[in-house]
């Protein structure tokens, strides 16, 4: 539940920072959508077992693949300095 109240706010904080612009261009300062953010938008209305629901969830799939992978090189390169570093 604290995992989930989280991820919650921080796709908020995300959401309200960055402008909540679906459209994506190269100037830097125009606003943007996250993935996250855009999940949390976008879900209440897409209809149920519609193509815009099933991209959604494919969408949530995608960033919680790309966020284990991250979390789990990460902990792979800290236990091997871990190791490296402890036998000094």
């Amino acid at each position: 539940m604290i995992g989930f109240g989280r991820a919650v706010g921080e796709t908020m904080i995300v959401l309200m920072a960055t402008g909540n612009t679906p459209i994506l261009e190269l100037h830097a300062f125009n606003g943007l959508r996250t993935l996250s953010a855009n999940i949390a938008v976008e879900i209440p209305e897409a209809p149920v077992a519609g193509t815009l629901y099933r991209v959604l969830f494919i969408a949530a799939l995608l960033l919680f693949i790309l966020t284990f992978a991250c979390n789990t090189i990460a902990e792979v390169v800290r236990q091997r300095l871990r190791e490296r570093y402890q036998a000094v």
